[in-house]
């Protein structure tokens, strides 16, 4: 299990490419030629003073080239119909690179637009042109939005800004929960039950989330300074992010088709349990093994994303992956359904109609959002997506830890002996605590 944990690591960490609004690489004839237009890179613009830097290491070798940054404005699908001489001639602003340094300023944006940058020379649309054996320009970009202050300082694009914030208050809302319940969770870890396993692995899909979260912190504090960030800081909160995932759907899995397939032979003394057999741990693991597929296909689908954010799905396998969740959806809702349409006990009932809520929030919070998120403007649809999915997943959570922690419910719902159970009245009691 080891070697397979570190056998996943190692592909996420380095499969992926991630890239940041300084972009350094090389300019290339023969790339220009076979694209016409050597694509760069993409930044959305918003408000004034925007800017793009270009810096180069051989000026001398790109005016005998005749070399050319082109930027285009939010015309992503309209290049693909024209010719080589077309496109360029298309270009909203050229830029024509004899300098060392060249900055150019972006006209204002009456909303956030999309630019992005293609390299030509003199050799892009000379089909039958030699060329020359030289080596290739190496050049660094730098892409600016006007800071609060009006500066062209701001390396986030247009679709990124606020997420430096809203990460920054996620870890604070995290470290405030610790403080205040990490001692009464530890001592529920300590005391086992029959939830002992359910609240292991809540704990550990939140402890995930919140690797996740700082890892994505410390990825966009240096992004701000740089606009290149620490892209291994970003693979690592995916990966862990991920993790989180997986291990989430185990456990929902897990619980509902062990109750479901074991309820008709378990006793009923020891009831709502995570009940193990080889059909409810088939059904879990084929869960598992489909959803982490899907989420590693997703994640290298876009590979031209900068942070790639697999709660915005643009591809195949991130429909998919909203489909998986629907019917996983739909599936609990069965289970639970013919679970709570037997059970007479209404605080039984109860229990699983709070346990389907926490389920149906982590599960279906990403494809409505997915689709709520068509009503905003282009720029503000990852972040709703984003925003909410995590915000969604950490309320699901709290639920699940509330009906499993709660000792008035769950002192009635379970019929187990009080000196089985964590956290309930008659343990607690008699050391002066409730």
């Amino acid at each position: 299990m080891s070697y397979s944990l570190a056998t996943f690591v190692a592909i996420v960490l380095l499969s992926s490419e991630a890239s940041g609004k300084s972009v350094t690489g090389l300019f290339n004839s023969e790339a220009a030629r076979q694209q016409n237009g050597q694509f760069i890179t993409k930044f959305m613009y918003q408000g004034d003073n925007g800017m793009l830097v270009i810096r180069l290491d051989n000026s001398a070798l790109a005016t005998e080239k005749e070399s050319r940054l082109l930027l285009y404005k939010d015309m992503d699908s309209s290049l693909d119909n024209l010719n080589c001489s077309e496109r360029l001639a298309k270009a909203h602003i050229p830029v024509s690179l004899s300098d060392q340094e060249h900055n150019q300023t972006i006209p204002r944006q009456s909303s956030p637009t999309t630019w992005q940058a293609l390299y030509a020379d003199r050799y892009t649309c000379q089909e039958n042109a030699v060329i020359p054996s030289h080596a290739d320009l190496r050049f660094t970009i730098l892409l600016f939005n006007a800071d609060s202050a009006g500066n062209p300082l701001e390396h986030f694009s247009a679709e990124e800004a606020g997420l430096h914030s809203f990460y920054f208050l996620l870890l604070l809302a995290y470290f405030i929960a610790c403080c205040i319940y990490i001692q009464p969770l530890h001592q529920a870890l300590r005391k086992g039950g029959p939830m002992h396993t359910v609240l292991k692995v809540l704990t550990t899909v939140l402890a995930l989330q919140g690797f996740s979260a700082l890892c994505n912190y410390i990825h966009f504090a240096r992004y701000s300074r740089d606009g290149t960030g620490i892209p291994l800081m970003g693979n690592l909160a995916e990966f862990w992010d991920m993790v989180s995932q997986v291990s989430m759907l185990y456990m929902l899995l897990s619980l509902c088709a062990g109750w479901t397939l074991s309820r008709g032979r378990k006793p009923q003394s020891r009831p709502l349990q995570w009940e193990q057999s080889p059909a409810s741990t088939a059904v879990a693991v084929g869960g598992v093994v489909i959803q982490g597929a899907l989420l590693l296909w997703e994640q290298y689908s876009e590979s031209e994303s900068q942070h790639h954010s697999y709660h915005t799905p643009l591809s195949l396998a991130g429909l998919l992956l909203m489909a998986l969740r629907v019917g996983l959806a739909l599936l609990l809702a069965s289970v639970l359904y013919q679970i709570i349409s037997t059970e007479r006990s209404t605080l039984k009932r109860d229990f699983y109609l709070c346990f389907a809520k926490g389920c149906f929030l982590w599960f279906l919070c990403h494809p409505v959002l997915f689709v709520m998120s068509a009503v905003f403007n282009k720029h503000q649809r990852e972040k709703v997506v984003t925003i909410g999915v995590i915000l969604c997943q950490s309320i699901a959570m709290v639920i699940l830890y509330q009906l499993f922690l709660s000792r008035s419910l769950y002192w009635e719902v379970s019929s187990l002996s009080s000196v089985s159970l964590p956290l309930t009245m008659s343990r607690t009691n008699h050391r002066g605590r409730y």
